[in-house]
């Protein structure tokens, strides 16, 4: 299991804490095999229904009116969608032993789920979908490939009831309705690599109890919002067209464990507030338009396992490296400057560095346990002038390391014109995509 994985996987494992025990989740799977979000999804994943109970006749209507809508004309012969073991439609009796809809789930998942899928030549979403008054999880995934079509509004109808909406890969076009800013109940939004654009509705605000919003792999523009989610845990905002500032309100999201902000064209400082959010264990905002120094203010992130950051200038804050969780640092393609701070020598925890494409000088502080330990992960290069100690234990591996790029400190000096080149012992590095997808 790879490093960044294994650091999902404790993202996964830390949120499901925060999640009342009654709720199971499915881990979507991104197209590269990461764990991408946590979907809200029945505990068997099927329907429900005791003997002598009774489904709620305008919601059974509704069903077979959604799965018509989505290529599923077989499901008119069900007798009762709430009686028996059927995938992705999960049911909760009332006082009265009626029984309800609670949740729907349509399109193949990569974990051997088994929920209706989608004719993405004609699926479409139903209006009757706002006649399940006590659903609580709507998904489709990849449903409407084929025939693009925007978010119906109507779905903001569905009530305070609805806690979970995955719209995920579905080909929607056309901004965010901002009637869904109504559901104010919901704790997950996943919206995730569709082709919407337009702004982040400002009704956004009214989830108060929201705990993921994954906007990513959108087109997406105007800033972010000025939002305060006290319970958010994560915000994926990464591959949009969003401008703009950071707003110093994400520091009043103290819940957060995951920000992606990356590759977007925000701009600039990096908020001091950001340094509050101490449950923060992966920040990404590289790939923007940022400016200035790092914030010292990041030594507070005790928690934090992985940061990526770019367009920063200054030096290295020595308090980076004391960051006690911290296994994947990327501070590649800055205009970062001085030397690479003492406090790097027990980096002990660190698996992962990129330190290249800077304006860095001076010894690395790095011991020759810590580069062989690092090997390939350790990127350097395209620095001003970084040297090796001999007293660091390089010794008479110097030789190889001097053909990579990096000379003892006692000899000459590259002069401007000449960028250091490949710390690793090959040419080659080990470009680790930093996406939750």
């Amino acid at each position: 299991m790879s490093l960044f994985l294994s650091i999902l996987l404790t993202l996964t494992l830390t949120l499901t804490l925060f999640i009342p025990t009654c709720l199971s989740f499915t881990v979507i799977m991104s197209d590269s095999g990461v764990p991408s979000a946590l979907v809200d999804a029945p505990q068997t994943g099927f329907s429900v229904n005791n003997n002598g109970a009774t489904t709620d006749r305008d919601e059974q209507q509704a069903v077979y009116d959604i799965m018509k809508a989505t290529g599923n004309d077989w499901a008119t012969d069900i007798p009762d969608v709430c009686r028996g073991r059927w995938h992705g439609i999960e049911c909760m009796p009332d006082k009265n032993n009626v029984f309800h809809v609670v949740s729907l789930s349509f399109g193949a998942l990569s974990d051997d789920t088994a929920f209706p899928t989608c004719d993405p030549t004609r699926s479409y979403i139903s209006p009757s979908i706002t006649k399940l008054p006590h659903i609580r999880t709507l998904f489709f995934y990849r449903c409407f490939t084929d025939k693009p079509q925007p978010i119906p509004p109507f779905l903001g109808l569905m009530g305070p009831t609805l806690q979970t909406l995955v719209l995920r890969e579905n080909g929607h076009v056309g901004p965010i309705p901002t009637q869904l800013g109504n559901l104010t109940g919901l704790r997950v939004l996943d919206l995730h690599k569709n082709n919407l654009n337009g702004s982040i509705p400002v009704s956004f605000s009214l989830f108060t109890g929201l705990k993921s919003l994954d906007l990513s792999s959108n087109k997406l523009t105007g800033s972010i919002p000025s939002f305060a989610f006290p319970e958010l845990t994560i915000l994926d905002l990464n591959q949009n067209h969003l401008t703009g500032s950071i707003p110093t309100e994400i520091g009043n999201c103290d819940s957060l464990m995951k920000i992606d902000l990356s590759r977007n064209r925000l701009s600039g400082v990096i908020p001091d507030s950001i340094g509050g959010l101490t449950s923060l264990i992966l920040m990404d905002l590289s790939y923007n338009s940022l400016s200035g120094p790092i914030p010292t203010s990041l030594n507070n992130l005790d928690s934090l396992q992985a940061l990526i950051l770019n367009d920063s200038y200054g030096p290295i804050p020595e308090s980076i490296a004391r960051l006690p969780n911290l296994r994947i640092l990327h501070l590649d393609r800055n205009r970062l400057n001085g030397s690479i701070p003492t406090s790097f020598r027990n980096v002990n925890g660190l698996s992962e560095l990129r330190l290249n494409d800077n304006q860095l000088m001076g010894p690395i502080p790095f011991d020759k346990e810590i580069v062989w330990r690092m090997r390939r992960k350790l990127k350097l290069e395209n620095n001003l002038g970084l040297c090796y100690d001999g007293r660091n234990g390089f010794g008479s591996d110097l030789g190889s390391l001097s053909d990579s790029g990096i000379d003892h400190c006692d000899m000459p000096r590259p002069g401007p014109a000449q960028m250091v080149q490949h710390v690793a012992l090959t040419n080659e590095g080990i470009f680790l995509r930093v996406l939750f997808h």
